[in-house]
């Protein structure tokens, strides 16, 4: 615990501080958010906002991520902890950081084209291919070396599963490393993408990732302190992961600085996180899904990025098909600006909704533990 709470400690202390020389940095190089004409007329006052700020909490997870560490080796030796940084680390600060990458080359080109177009959509859907795939064969090829003290193996686990995943792995659904890898790719595609359509108003996204993977966090250290790993703890309930201590260590970094990055993307904004920070916290959270062992809790987690997607899918199928659109505009936030309600309105409603799925899946995910030791 206390390697997390140094590390959620650090990745705030960095964003909440470093956000304002971004916003400096970036105001002087005239890294501004172009607007789109077809988005809401009230959008038009955020243009020139700095963007690209989600480097700032990637940078600060990464650098909490080190100093979580150097604390882990304060621990003591009967506790189960892996202090070298591992294979599960790899994936998860990865998959962050080369999302972020695509979505930072996103950015790049609408500030230096001065548009809102930046990235076409086969160069951003081919990035996301690729770093799921490089990212899912890691995960899914690599498997841990953890030895116990006569020599021998345990906890030979993967990042990522060969199995489907609800709150564990589905033993009836065994799939295959090659499907297993398509599945990484794609829950990639989805998050990244379900991030990026929430990030539409002045910390709407920031939030409902703060509560998604704080959730994660809580759900790696609870796998942690009933690690099937450690050899005083084999009850038949306990869970077949790989390093949940790095898992949460991570998640509660990452939630850590997102909340110092709130505290200047809240309305009235004064820095967003660009695709550079919605790709990079999608990705992350991804792997999160991936390494949890908790792929189809995903969409209840994340509910609130489910709803608003589908409501983007919604509209596209309805006005391809009928030429009528089901919402004044997609996504959904968007809809409610048009319909009256004011920005921080949506937002907070929008995070209430956000923290209601998270709720239920940490309510699932407890009662199934009750169930198994009952």
């Amino acid at each position: 615990m206390r390697a997390v709470i140094v590390a959620v400690g650090v990745a705030f202390l960095i964003s909440l501080f470093c956000t304002p020389i971004a916003i400096k940095v970036f105001t002087r190089l005239k890294a501004g958010q172009p607007i789109r004409a077809e988005g809401p007329a009230m959008h038009q006052g955020k243009k020139g906002t700095p963007t690209m700020g989600g480097v700032v909490f990637i940078i600060a997870t990464v650098i909490a991520y080190v100093a979580g560490h150097l604390a882990l080796t304060t621990l003591p030796d009967q506790q189960i902890a892996q202090v070298e940084p591992t294979i599960t680390a790899l994936v998860l600060l990865g998959l962050m950081v080369f999302s972020g990458a695509v979505g930072f080359i996103d950015d790049f080109l609408k500030v230096r084209k001065r548009n809102s177009a930046g990235l076409n959509k086969r160069g951003k859907l081919f990035g996301q291919i690729l770093v799921g795939a490089v990212f899912g064969v890691i995960a899914l090829y690599f498997p841990s070396s953890m030895v116990d003290a006569a020599g021998t193996a345990t906890n030979v686990e993967t990042v990522g599963s060969t199995t489907l995943s609800f709150i564990r792995d589905i033993d009836a659904l065994q799939v295959g490393k090659v499907a297993s890898v398509i599945i990484f790719i794609f829950v990639v595609m989805a998050a990244t993408n379900g991030v990026n359509l929430t990030d539409g108003l002045d910390g709407l996204a920031t939030g409902a990732s703060v509560m998604v993977l704080a959730a994660y966090a809580l759900i790696a250290f609870w796998q942690y302190r009933h690690w099937c790993a450690d050899p005083n703890y084999t009850e038949k309930y306990c869970y077949a992961v790989r390093d949940p201590l790095e898992i949460a260590l991570i998640a509660g970094a990452a939630a850590g600085a997102c909340v110092g990055f709130l505290w200047w993307n809240t309305s009235p904004a004064r820095i967003f996180m660009g695709d550079t920070g919605a790709l990079g916290l999608g990705g992350l959270i991804a792997g999160m899904a991936m390494s949890t062992r908790t792929v189809l809790l995903l969409p209840i987690i994340g509910g609130l990025f489910v709803i608003i997607t589908m409501s983007v899918v919604i509209q596209i199928i309805s006005f391809r098909t009928t030429g009528k659109r089901v919402f004044r505009m997609s996504p959904l936030q968007h809809h409610f600006e048009l319909a009256g309600w004011s920005e921080v309105n949506i937002v907070v409603r929008f995070w209430i909704i956000a923290g209601i799925g998270v709720a239920i899946a940490l309510g699932l995910f407890y009662s199934e533990f009750l169930a198994n030791v009952s």
